[in-house]
């Protein structure tokens, strides 16, 4: 019997836009034993060389801070039904762990971050796109709360970095990126009769594969 080949569903967005939101609301759909999770923000590469005060001072909103080869290599393995080990990044330190999480192949294939669709590459293994479009203030107060919250930010840090590299990088890189998706999504997850279209779009690509 010939093997089918997983559905790549990719979800991209401004920083704080909802993307979770949307991947929780298609695990609970299909389940979570039916898709292997990719976050791009766990491949950040792991400036080691450099000091915690250096690397609290890099770009990490640029698409070179990532090692997007990486992803790539890994989703083409789950294309194949052969497990991965994903890497482990800690916010609060700004570099990788020792650890790793190993994600077994499944029928979908699911892939998020701000920078996904900015690399031909990663596009090229997507099945469907959607990009989550959240206003700005909105998008800057979830962020502020959840990096003061969860990676111990202060508020003049968060502050800082959103204006001199977030912003700046999401109007270059991630905005224009929105003209690859197939679905743009207003208000995220919360939009039910998108996610409806989408989930639904989702089992019929599953049924025919």
């Amino acid at each position: 019997m010939q093997v089918k080949k997983p559905v790549v569903f990719a979800v991209a967005g401004g920083t704080a836009s909802g993307k979770t939101t949307v991947a929780r609301a298609v695990l609970n759909a299909v389940g979570a034993s039916q898709i292997a999770y990719l976050p791009h923000d766990a491949y950040y590469k792991d400036r080691e060389d450099l000091t915690f005060e250096e690397r609290a001072l890099l770009n990490y909103d640029h698409p070179d801070s990532l090692e997007t080869k990486l992803l790539i290599k890994h989703i083409k393995r789950l294309l194949n039904w052969e497990a991965v080990q994903v890497p482990v990044y800690d916010f609060t330190e700004h570099r990788r762990t020792a650890e790793t999480v190993v994600v077994e192949p499944s029928p979908i294939i699911l892939v998020d971050g701000i920078l996904i669709f900015t690399r031909r590459k990663l596009r090229d293994l997507m099945d469907i796109k959607v990009f989550v479009d959240t206003d700005s203030d909105v998008r800057f107060i979830r962020r502020l709360r959840r990096d003061m919250e969860e990676r111990g930010r202060s508020l003049s840090s968060v502050v800082t970095q959103y204006l001199e590299t977030v912003r700046p990088m999401h109007i270059k890189f991630v905005e224009p990126s929105k003209r690859f998706a197939d679905v743009i999504i207003p208000g995220g997850g919360l939009n039910k009769v998108a996610m409806d279209m989408v989930v639904s779009q989702l089992h019929v690509m599953l049924q025919a594969q």
